[in-house]
């Protein structure tokens, strides 16, 4: 006898990805507290390593076609069962009208890949959840309306910071097959998408971290302020991580301090960086490790003196949320240089938990200078940010709203 399939269709740009350990941590823990679900992937994965949390989790994945010239028969199929769904000719004017506004390629291929999900849905399937506001969304929206099913999702930062407005009121109004609720995972990003709902609930719930993956931190012996003087980062090579000018600053530092920076993390603009670094002459005191899996990386952050992450934002609007790397940074103990961008300030209180500078390279520069002549007020600040975290930055409780809000989205309508 073949077994049921699950109710909830879980919607994500790739499958597993890297540098997305905040959804993997969320649909284990969602998969604990008893959600069954399948997951719907827009694009195949292209990274060479997994962490240890993407083996945990038990649902199954399935992969939309990426490109819809790759797969003509399976999307010809697709099309002709969707344009006898209920809801077909709705969700395809809509479609067009969306169209008008964004004739772009990545607009078409969304309805291509909606079509698909809408007809290879299992019978079972009550309603969609998509993480990330922008193309998952989409295409959860649009194949939620031909099945006539309801959707939600969870924002995170580009997603709400690049899509145009009028996108961002549609899929946030009930009056427009808008989400039945949203979540997102800081004060800021929170506050400006409530202000532009019309009918959809959108929910503050952080990711926190579950910090039973971790290791308690390290004893780390006192740093004296004359002893080399180790910082790391862990970020994708992209504008909106600052990098370009956390090396301009480490460019500034006097040349008789003893440091050494090391960065984890793939992305476009790692020729670049390096190139500048040569430029500076300070490419000798950096070690380029690309993407690592997670315990690679507390291994690096139990060894490091400082963390830096100089966040900006792009020039596009893309930036950051609140990145898990610096929950991750405070359960190892490690020391927090950050800028006040978006709803890091959330997390960290400056002077109190870590240091928070302009991204200014001068101001960058004097920050890691004060911190490395300074290192029992970087072990203070340490030590506070890690009693935050445990305090108020926990995993359980956004999980067990997340998991409230599916229930009750997948309850049969009366």
């Amino acid at each position: 006898m073949t077994a049921s399939r699950p109710a909830l269709a879980v919607l994500v740009k790739g499958w597993p990805r890297l540098s997305e350990t905040f959804i993997a941590q969320e649909l284990v823990a969602l998969e604990a507290a008893g959600q069954s679900f399948e997951i719907w992937s827009l694009r195949h994965p292209t990274d060479q390593k997994t962490h240890p949390l993407h083996d945990r989790l038990k649902a199954p994945v399935h992969y939309l076609p990426e490109y819809l010239y790759d797969a003509p028969e399976r999307l010809a199929r697709a099309r002709g069962l969707a344009q006898h769904l209920p809801g077909y000719a709705e969700a395809y004017a809509i479609w067009r009208a969306d169209l008008r506004r964004d004739p772009t390629h990545n607009r078409i291929r969304r309805f291509g890949q909606a079509c698909v999900l809408a007809a290879e849905l299992p019978t079972e399937v009550r309603g969609l959840y998509a993480h990330f506001l922008h193309t998952p969304a989409s295409v959860a929206r649009y194949a939620a309306i031909m099945r006539g099913l309801p959707w939600s999702f969870s924002a995170h930062a580009k997603d709400i910071w690049t899509s145009p407005e009028w996108e961002l009121r549609e899929k946030l109004s009930t009056r427009s097959h808008g989400a039945a609720f949203g979540a997102t995972c800081t004060g800021f990003g929170a506050r400006h998408l409530q202000d532009l709902a019309e009918g959809t609930p959108v929910d503050l719930i952080y990711h926190g971290l579950d910090l039973s993956r971790f290791p308690p931190p390290p004893a780390r012996q006192p740093r004296t302020a004359d002893s080399p003087f180790h910082m790391m980062s862990v970020g994708r090579l992209v504008e909106k991580k600052g990098f370009d000018r956390l090396i301009a600053a480490l460019s500034l530092l006097p040349r008789d301090l003893d440091w050494h920076w090391t960065h984890i993390g793939g992305g476009g603009l790692g020729a670049l960086l390096q190139g500048m670094a040569e430029d500076a002459g300070i490419a000798g005191r950096i070690t380029w490790r690309g993407a690592c899996d997670q315990p690679e990386v507390i291994a690096a952050m139990r060894a490091a003196d400082l963390f830096v992450l100089p966040s900006r934002v792009a020039a596009d609007g893309d930036r950051d949320g609140l990145p898990n790397v610096l929950m991750e940074a405070a359960s190892q103990g490690l020391p927090i240089l950050s800028t006040p961008v978006s709803a890091i300030p959330e997390f960290i209180e400056s002077g109190t938990h870590g240091l928070l500078s302009s991204d200014a390279p001068e101001a960058l520069a004097d920050a890691m200078l004060r911190l490395a002549h300074a290192p029992q007020e970087a072990a203070r600040m340490a030590v506070a940010a890690l009693a935050r975290l445990r305090a108020d930055f926990g995993m359980d409780p956004g999980i067990a709203q997340l998991d409230r809000r599916l229930t009750a989205l997948l309850e049969p309508i009366a």
